[in-house]
């Protein structure tokens, strides 16, 4: 039986390619939500031979048909959301089947002011953030400081921002860093939110209309489960909750109406920043990690940056099942692991002599972890234009087989190249 809700999950530090997964659930859905997240996330899509790399707009934006919403949990940028609708009308989508909920949070300039002052000062104890001020944004909206998408767009917005600027001025000045001008500031403002204002909806209700009227709804979050505010490697987390529970919250949609749970890993694992990474491939098998990384085009959709290559990490896999509740996992990069001798499953750590079978929630433990591994025989065919998991090479359907073994969750579908017709669906959800 078919589900009228779908979740995807980043399973791990993000960068899992959720963008291709949302995207192809994308093409059966009615309404596309984003839950959770800022601009400091990138969704690379590959759409019609073409490329795009989205930041906070929704993968159903490249169907006229499909409502994309812009939930109450995420934090949004104005400018730069602005830009992205322009680059987007530029590529031929015009975007009129956007919607920003009025819930949502405005991330302002002195919001990344702060964000990059904060971590020059803490130095060799910063965070690895983007700068992009996610973390102040998260904050404000905490603290119940936060302007809201609403009151953005409305009459008496001047007066808020000039109470807003006026505290974060005092911030900025205790850090040594440049205040913002307000007159220059609200007038850049105000012209954003006069072009902004048609995309500004009461969400709450828009989607649960579509519910009800039996319409088929895809969330889509940014990071993944270990980069999240409460599960995550703390403090190497992002702000907000990009795990299953986020797509209730962040959207207002009731979490017991929301079934299907699809949680996206690679084949191999990866972490982009700061923070513990049990799995990384170092010393003598740093040469199969750049190896990878280069032919998997490892390097961030919105910061460029190199990321970090392991083995397929178990103890967070299993984590991270637990902590979203996946029906399903979907396999990426499966063609990457093609040409490998031996291929390494972490099963479990060692931790002061002492098997342990999740990530402990001190970061200070969690970097003591040693990994243990179960090896296994690689394939050298290319698997690139397989169109069934029957088609594989019996080491590569031995590996997925392992890898369902020791999770407990199916692996529903599995990505064998770039493109959506190279995603085998072993079992359709929606």
């Amino acid at each position: 039986m078919k589900s009228q809700t779908v979740v995807v999950i980043g399973s791990a530090w993000g960068d899992e390619g959720k963008g291709k997964i949302t995207n192809y659930f994308s093409d059966k859905a009615d309404v596309v939500v984003r839950y959770a997240g800022g601009d400091n996330a990138g969704h690379t899509i590959v759409f019609n031979n073409r490329t795009f790399a989205l930041h906070l707009v929704p993968s159903g934006i490249f169907n006229p048909e499909v409502k994309n919403i812009i939930g109450n949990g995420t934090v949004v940028n104005p400018e730069h959301l602005l830009n992205e609708i322009k680059y987007l009308e530029s590529e031929g989508f015009l975007c009129k089947n956007l919607y920003i909920s009025d819930r949502a949070s405005v991330l302002f300039d002195y919001h990344m002011e702060l964000d990059g002052l904060k971590e020059i000062a803490l130095g060799n104890k910063n965070i690895g953030t983007t700068k992009k001020g996610i973390g102040p944004c998260y904050r404000d909206k905490i603290a119940r400081d936060a302007i809201r998408m609403g009151d953005f767009v409305s009459s008496d917005f001047k007066e808020k921002y000039f109470e807003a600027v006026k505290e974060k001025n005092m911030e900025i000045s205790l850090y040594g860093g440049e205040p913002i001008d307000f007159e220059e500031s609200y007038k850049k403002y105000q012209g954003i939110a006069d072009l902004i204002r048609p995309y500004v909806a009461d969400s709450i209700s828009l989607i649960n209309e579509e519910y009800n009227k039996g319409s088929k709804i895809l969330f889509e979050g940014a990071q993944g489960t270990m980069l999240d505010i409460d599960f995550g490697t703390y403090p190497f987390v992002t702000s907000s909750n990009p795990t299953s529970g986020g797509a209730a919250t962040g959207s207002g949609l009731g979490i017991t109406k929301i079934k299907e749970i699809v949680g996206v890993t690679k084949s191999y694992a990866t972490r982009v920043g700061s923070g513990p990474f049990p799995t990384e491939m170092l010393n003598e098998e740093e040469n199969i990690g750049i190896d990878i990384r280069n032919r998997a085009h490892e390097f961030g959709a919105t910061t460029k940056r190199a990321r970090r290559i392991g083995w397929f990490d178990s103890v967070i896999m299993r984590y991270s099942c637990d902590v979203n509740g996946f029906t399903g996992l979907s396999l990426m990069l499966l063609d990457i692991l093609s040409g490998l001798d031996k291929i390494k499953i972490c099963d479990y750590y060692l931790i002061d002599g002492k098997k342990v079978f999740y990530p402990s929630a001190r970061v200070e433990d969690f970097a003591k972890s040693i990994p243990h591994y179960i090896e296994l025989d690689g394939w050298k065919e290319d698997i690139t234009n397989v169109k069934s998991f029957e088609e594989l090479p019996i080491n590569a359907q031995k590996y997925i087989l392992k890898i369902e073994e020791i999770l407990g969750v199916p692996v529903i579908m599995f990505s064998v190249g770039p493109d959506k017709e190279q995603t085998i669906i072993r079992k359709e959800i929606f």
